[in-house]
């Protein structure tokens, strides 16, 4: 990888201080990483499953001039504004030996990273990550989780979301350990790489568990060579949870970040007997949970989850209003999502709080009424969002994926809800989709739901 990155550097050739990275999940994200690092620039992930037009306000918006990317990208992306420059890896030659030169160093303050988040809504925001904010994290999860060089990683997150930027890619990188990337997620191929290279950990997202789970092939043996099953980057159904323990014996370790904390701050350990949790705060990282007030509750009580560490970002590009906006007078990240911390320390997320609905007066978290949904053996996922009602102030609404062939009544879900949750959060629709709408890194769109509705309320 060093010779590689030698090469590539060379060819860097730019005043600008930030270079963007548009490459499919592969060994040569981490090659161009170093490249950049060893000139003291930022690397800027491109996510290629954007828009052209929304990869071009990335791009516009950090001021890069140079992309490193492969002819294939382009070609899916439909090419790039005219003044920007590119590095193609596939038409490069990696043979040679570089010069002795000593270790790259850099200031613990160097803006290392710039992630642009996913944009659930509205325009994504650049979240600046320092080199001390990753090295942090990657020690962070080390003490977790005891990850070394013996431990042989499957890589199937996309390199420019923070979880697969962080853990699969940066990581295995720091401390040696061998990597397996898939470029394009597929099930059954993910099962031909347990069988083949028996890898001791995977981190995935909750609907690529779900998908794997749904496969006919899989069996209890393609798991034994995992220490650690890792889930982040949405809430984990207890119907995912429940068919891995059911049909594989192997537990998924629910996890917890954000862009913002580079990303990992919580993470529940396979020998925790806590599940519904999230695990307690990595190392050096506090976490309070405070009223609508900002003060702080006691334990057990569900409110606002705020944090402060080293490894929490040093603020939004070029957004000095947005970045005041979510830290307090105490410098902890507000991070907008809702939870508690029971009396062991163990932190249990509960829901966003702009996905809160108000129905008759009470609060509810989509979170609850689709993890009930989903519990039902035919339902595959489901996203909730709420619609305006002259009676109850709102109701929920649910989509959901429904298992092929399978019979779908309306009603009987329905009834089926009403064993698992309050008759008053139950949908007052539920609407089958082919698939849910889902950014890139596989969270549902809400804000699609809600056109669905909107349309569905004026039609």
């Amino acid at each position: 990888m060093q010779i590689a990155s030698w090469h590539v550097a060379k060819q860097i050739q730019t005043t600008k201080p930030h270079v963007a990275v548009l490459l499919p999940t592969s060994g040569m994200f981490p090659v161009a990483m170093t490249a950049i690092w060893s000139l003291g620039k930022t690397v800027v992930p491109l996510n290629y499953l954007l828009t052209k037009e929304e990869i071009l306000y990335i791009i516009e918006d950090s001021g890069v001039d140079l992309v490193i990317t492969v002819g294939a990208m382009l070609d899916m992306i439909g090419g790039l504004p005219e003044g920007v420059k590119t590095i193609k890896l596939d038409e490069m030659s990696f043979t040679g030996i570089p010069p002795v030169r000593r270790a790259v160093q850099s200031g613990d303050d160097m803006l290392a990273a710039l992630l642009y988040t996913s944009g659930t809504s509205g325009k994504p925001k650049g979240v600046m990550l320092t080199a001390s904010n990753l090295n942090t994290n990657i020690e962070q999860c080390i003490h977790k989780t005891g990850f070394s060089k013996k431990d042989i990683f499957v890589g199937l997150l996309p390199q420019f979301h923070s979880f697969g930027f962080t853990v699969t890619t940066l990581l295995p990188s720091v401390i040696g350990a061998k990597t397996v990337y898939m470029a394009r997620f597929n099930p059954r191929k993910v099962l031909e790489l347990l069988r083949t290279h028996r890898p001791t950990i995977i981190l995935a997202i909750p609907s690529m568990y779900n998908a794997i789970l749904n496969t006919k092939s899989a069996t209890a043996e393609d798991f034994q060579s995992l220490r650690l099953m890792g889930s982040g980057g949405e809430a984990l159904p207890d119907a995912v949870h429940k068919g891995y323990m059911e049909k594989f014996n192997v537990p998924i370790c629910e996890g917890y970040g954000l862009t913002e904390t580079s990303p990992v701050t919580n993470w529940l350990m396979p020998n925790e007997n806590k599940h519904g949790s999230v695990g307690k705060p990595v190392q050096g990282l506090l976490q309070r949970i405070v009223g609508e007030d900002g003060v702080e509750l006691s334990s057990c009580e569900d409110g606002e989850i705020l944090m402060r560490g080293p490894n929490v970002m040093k603020g939004y590009f070029n957004m000095p209003e947005e970045t005041s906006e979510v830290f307090d007078d105490q410098g902890f990240f507000k991070t907008g999502d809702m939870g508690h911390i029971d009396d062991e320390g163990f932190l249990y997320i509960t829901g966003r709080i702009k996905e809160m609905l108000i129905i008759g007066g009470e609060n509810v978290f989509p979170r609850e009424i689709e993890e009930a949904l989903t519990d039902h053996e035919d339902v595959l996922a489901a996203g909730v969002v709420g619609r305006q009602d002259d009676s109850r102030g709102e109701v929920a609404v649910a989509f959901i994926e429904w298992k092929e062939g399978a019979l779908f009544d309306e009603q009987k879900l329905r009834s089926w809800c009403r064993k698992k949750i309050a008759p008053f959060k139950v949908p007052r629709a539920i609407v089958v989709l082919s698939e849910l709408p889902r950014n890139p890194t596989g969270k549902i769109l809400r804000r699609e739901l809600m056109k669905l509705v909107v349309k569905e309320t004026s039609s």
